[in-house]
């Protein structure tokens, strides 16, 4: 039941990622946890920042943010596209990313809302490295409760590559594990590096809520596809969101499709693979020409969520890439993907944690994204168990796991008990 106006309690979310911000569907954790928390008696104050800094825009996304929801969006400006002359710019206007502008309205913005709508608490959603440093900022100028949502990790031994970028992030980083009174996680292994990395890290203060889906996005799709029993029947194989060179690239996998194609194992009339608001277009569509394979794979634009959800609900399969260097992040699409229960074909490690949810759910058939080799002996294999509807599903009851709901309620009793216990930072 939801908790009544006078019995909330209210927090500070600070969020880049935010509707109608589209150029990653991290926004949705955001969104979810803001629309959900109400349930259990916590009212989010969203401080988001001007549409004007958000490289892709959607604004049709704004119909997922309840109207009673306030939302501050101070000014913030795109190092990149408003600061540089014929392409270049001081790096310290992006330092630590190209949206630190955002700092200088951000801040004043989130201490008027503390004060007028007696903020509770503030949690601040990376990987936006301005967003950490705005939640310490204001976190030092209140004493107000920090939670710090990491939903990939700040930095690596060599990320950001960049060793200047590495440095100021690092030196956040240090910062907010100090200064903040717990640290979301969402994959146990980068749980794990932190602990290792930062030994006087309470255990308590550490805990992992993973990404998720919510149940209402998927209540009115139709899940409609082709007749599993139609022997000569083309697959449509979808892959939903962005493929980034190093962490997701799709090169072995084009590689691999390029010499099925060749040996006549596959072709247009037995495949198509849908890509669907990759970025980098023009780098790989430039690959798939080269490799002869442009008919099979397609790359696709961007739709709004709910149009991209039924999309992959008509897909037959569905298509998902992590690289090894990725191994202690799982793709948030990963839930969605299981909650569709469609089969899986997961580019991706065996030993990872994406690798490791994804065996725990069933329904993918993985195979390591970095060997073309590996990947053009499975995709037959995985396309004649899909043609034929005897390919695994993944199991709906371990899916149910990954609501969004639950994981608000979970986020909502982690805030009372810290309220209540006003423990100190480390």
């Amino acid at each position: 039941m939801m908790a009544g106006p006078a019995d909330m309690r209210k927090i500070l979310f600070v969020a880049f990622r935010f509707p109608p911000e589209a150029g990653s569907s991290g926004y949705l954790r955001a969104l979810k946890f803001c629309r959900n928390l109400p349930r259990f008696g916590w009212q989010p104050v969203v401080l988001a920042a001007n549409p004007r800094a958000y490289e892709r825009r959607d604004d049709s996304q704004l119909a997922a943010v309840p109207s009673d929801m306030e939302v501050l969006r101070p000014f913030a400006l795109d190092a990149q596209r408003h600061l540089s002359i014929a392409g270049r710019y001081p790096k310290w206007f992006a330092l630590p990313d190209r949206w630190v502008s955002w700092c200088l309205g951000a801040v004043p913005a989130g201490l008027r809302a503390i004060r007028r709508e007696k903020i509770d608490a503030i949690l601040t959603t990376f990987p936006i490295a301005s967003a950490v440093l705005i939640g310490l900022i204001l976190h030092r100028l209140t004493g107000k409760p920090w939670i710090l949502d990491l939903r990939d990790s700040m930095t690596e031994d060599n990320y950001p590559p960049d060793p200047q970028t590495r440095s100021v992030y690092r030196w956040i980083e240090r910062q907010a594990v100090r200064k903040s009174s717990l640290i979301l996680f969402t994959a146990p292994s980068a749980l794990r590096m932190y602990r290792q990395r930062y030994p006087d890290l309470a255990p308590d203060t550490c805990v992992l809520i993973p990404n998720g889906y919510d149940e209402e996005d998927f209540k009115n799709l139709s899940m409609d596809s082709a007749s599993s029993n139609d022997p000569q029947r083309c697959i449509r194989l979808l892959h939903a969101g962005a493929l980034y060179p190093d962490e997701r690239n799709p090169q072995p996998f084009f590689k691999a499709v390029s010499q099925l194609k060749q040996r006549g194992t596959i072709t247009s009339a037995s495949l198509r693979v849908d890509l669907r608001a990759s970025g980098f277009e023009n780098a790989y569509s430039q690959t798939l020409r080269e490799l002869d394979i442009a008919d099979i794979v397609h790359l696709l634009p961007a739709l709004p969520y709910s149009l991209a959800l039924q999309d992959a609900a008509h897909a037959d399969a569905l298509l998902l890439f992590q690289a090894a260097n990725c191994d202690h992040q799982i793709p948030a699409k990963a839930y969605e993907y299981l909650r569709l229960r469609k089969p899986i074909l997961a580019l991706t490690t065996q030993a990872g944690d994406t690798g490791a949810t994804l065996k725990q759910a069933g329904g993918s058939s993985i195979v390591d994204l970095a060997d073309s080799n590996a990947i053009a002996e499975a995709l037959p294999r995985f396309l004649d168990l899909v043609r034929r509807g005897e390919h695994p599903l993944p199991d709906e009851s371990v899916a149910a796991r990954y609501s969004r709901t639950e994981q608000a309620r979970q986020l909502a009793a982690l805030l009372s008990k810290l309220l209540n216990d006003k423990r100190p930072s480390l």
